[in-house]
Parts: structure tokens; C-alpha cells; sequence
């Protein structure tokens, strides 16, 4: 519809252009004038504004300029008529976009904000994506959006504004993830988020020491520093650099590439009588190895004893192979 709206308007200029050309040789030719009393001529007459001729015409003349009257009349009806569609349509194709994703972000519940579409913005989307967790992006940078709003969902905005964390739907999301690249901003991402929902669960990016504990302070869960994550890991590349590069090769991204895997003990429990890690069995029917337990409470237990007594609201992390975590993911239905 844009394009086709566009070789319209392309073509109404051209019409405009090819009758200035025609009326200025015309008068150049028919009453000898100058090619700038030719072209003056030709546009008080396009333009109908009623200005004295350069010097009478003879008949002729007047003949074409009756002519050129009529032409342009339609030319620059139909000119003004494409390019005010052109406009109108424009708008509310912007209209009826805004819309359709404010429609989407109200049947959304449980999902993650993503404050600023910056270079751990994107990442953060990327794996969001790979888990097909819902999730809203917030982006004042026109340009950005356009170039992905064919994929990702955006709400165009300063994250500062609370209006614009409503219509990114914070009361009813579960987490907050604040990729800014300035700590003062995100300090106060932070701030208006935790006002706006408590019990919201949020991560923000810092790049100084010192803002870690503000952010904190301000209601952060946790607050990651990707330069200091960057530097430890090139560091750990060589003291160790066999573990890290196994490490690396733990992927948790991807549908066939999956290592690790989370899952509460309440997806278990609906379809196996279990009280403890050994009644799971998960190494025989799934091939998976349970090396981590997380507490209700929030505490991990690295390597549990195979006795160890399941709670509620629990959790396991289980490591294996892509195809066991599938097998793992089919036997127990978890999405």
C-alpha cells in the first residue's frame, strides 16, 4: 500500500513538472516571450492567483492559455488529492500500529520489559526469544524501532515516563529488565518500576562500582555489570581455560542445543508421586542428572544427596544432553 502510494505521488509530480515544461515552451514559442517571462507566465497561470499577463495576447495565446488552465486544474487536483491520501494514510497506518500493539500488550501477563534496545538490550531480546518468554521492549529511538518492530514488540518511550511503563503493561509483568547505558537513568527505571509494582522482579544494568549499591538500595533484585562479567571471563580464560571453554559449552539458548534446564518441583509432582530427588529417577527415564536444588526460600544446594526431601515451590536444575532435555521436557510437559 506504501508503495503503491508512492509511485502515485511520483507520478503526480511528473504530471506537475511535464505541464510547467509544457506551458513554458508553449509561451516561449506561441507569444515570444523570454524563457523567464515564459516561465512566470506559466505559473501565475497554473497557480490561477490572478496576475497581469507580461504584455496582451493574441489570440493564440489565449487559446493556450485556456488550455493550460484546464490541464493544470486537474493536474494539481489530482497532485494535491495523492499526496494528501499519501499523508492521511501514512498517519493511520501509524494509528492503527500503535493500536494493534497496545491490543497484544493487553493480553500479556507474566511477561518481561526491556528497557532500551541498545547492544545488552538486544541480547537480552535474542534469548528472551530463544525461551519464547513474552516480552516488551521500550525504545525512544524511532529509527531502532522501525528497523525491528517487524519482530520484536515495542513501546516507543522514554522508560522514565510511567505512562510509558503502564502501556508497557509493569502492573501485570513479572520482570523488569533495565538495559540503559546510563546508570542515573536506570536509577530511576528502577525507582518508577518498584513504585509501580512491588512485587515485580527487576535487573538493571550498571557500569560503575559505586552505582551497584544505589541501584540496589532503589529496589533492584539483582544488578548485573557486563564489563566486569566480560573482564572475569576473559580472565578465567587463562587460568582455566578447559573448564570455562565446557562452561561455554553448557548452552541454555535454542530449542536443539539446550543443556541445562529449570524446572519446579510442581511439574513433577502433578504426574509422579515424589518426596525426595531419588523417587524423580530422572537419571533412568530421562538420561538428565540433577545438579542443583533451589529452596524455596532462595538458597542452592550444588550436587543434592539423592535423599534430599522436596518443598514446595522448589526447584531442580538438571543438566544433559539436547535430546535428553527433550525427552525430559515430553515426559513431564513442561513448556
Amino acid at each position: 500500500m506504501v508503495k503503491l502510494s508512492r509511485s502515485k505521488i511520483y507520478l503526480a509530480f511528473a504530471l506537475v513538472l511535464a505541464v510547467m515544461l509544457f506551458g513554458v515552451i508553449g509561451y516561449r514559442i506561441i507569444a515570444d516571450y523570454s524563457w523567464v517571462e515564459a516561465l512566470y507566465m506559466t505559473v501565475i497561470t497554473m497557480a490561477t492567483v490572478g496576475f497581469k499577463e507580461v504584455r496582451p495576447l493574441d489570440a493564440d495565446a489565449q487559446i493556450f492559455t485556456v488550455f493550460l488552465i484546464l490541464s493544470s486544474v486537474f493536474i494539481l487536483g489530482f497532485a494535491i488529492s495523492v499526496i494528501s491520501e499519501y499523508i492521511l494514510g501514512r498517519n493511520s497506518l501509524q494509528l492503527l500500529k500503535k493500536k494493534r500493539v497496545k491490543n497484544r500488550i493487553k493480553d500479556l501477563t507474566n511477561h518481561v520489559i526491556v528497557c532500551g534496545y541498545g547492544r545488552n538490550g538486544m541480547q537480552a531480546a535474542e534469548r528472551l526469544s530463544a525461551y519464547k518468554k513474552p516480552f516488551v521492549i521500550i525504545e525512544r529511538d524511532k529509527e531502532v524501532i522501525e528497523r525491528h518492530e517487524a519482530k520484536q514488540l515495542f513501546v516507543e518511550g522514554d522508560a522514565n515516563d510511567d505512562e510509558v511503563l503502564k502501556t508497557a503493561g509493569i502492573e501485570r509483568a513479572q520482570y523488569l529488565i533495565t538495559a540503559l547505558p546510563d546508570d542515573a537513568a536506570n536509577l530511576f527505571v528502577v525507582l518508577s518500576a518498584r513504585q509501580l509494582n512491588e512485587k515485580l522482579f527487576i535487573i538493571s544494568r550498571a557500569s560503575l562500582v559505586t552505582s551497584q549499591k544505589k541501584l540496589l538500595l532503589a529496589g533492584a533484585n539483582k544488578v548485573i555489570m557486563p564489563d566486569k562479567i566480560g573482564g572475569d571471563h576473559m580472565a578465567s580464560l587463562v587460568v582455566m581455560p578447559d573448564l570455562i571453554t565446557f562452561m561455554d559449552k553448557l548452552s541454555t539458548e535454542g530449542e536443539h542445543t539446550t543443556n541445562l534446564e529449570e524446572v519446579p518441583i510442581e511439574d513433577f509432582q502433578d504426574q509422579v508421586d515424589c518426596n525426595s530427588l531419588r523417587d524423580l529417577d530422572l537419571r533412568r527415564k530421562t538420561g538428565c542428572t540433577i545438579i542443583g536444588y533451589i529452596a524455596p526460600n532462595g538458597d542452592y544446594i550444588i550436587n543434592p544427596e539423592a535423599d534430599l526431601q522436596l518443598q514446595p515451590k522448589s526447584k531442580v536444575i538438571v543438566l544433559g544432553r539436547p535430546e535428553q532435555i527433550n525427552k525430559l521436557n515430553e515426559m513431564f510437559n513442561i513448556a
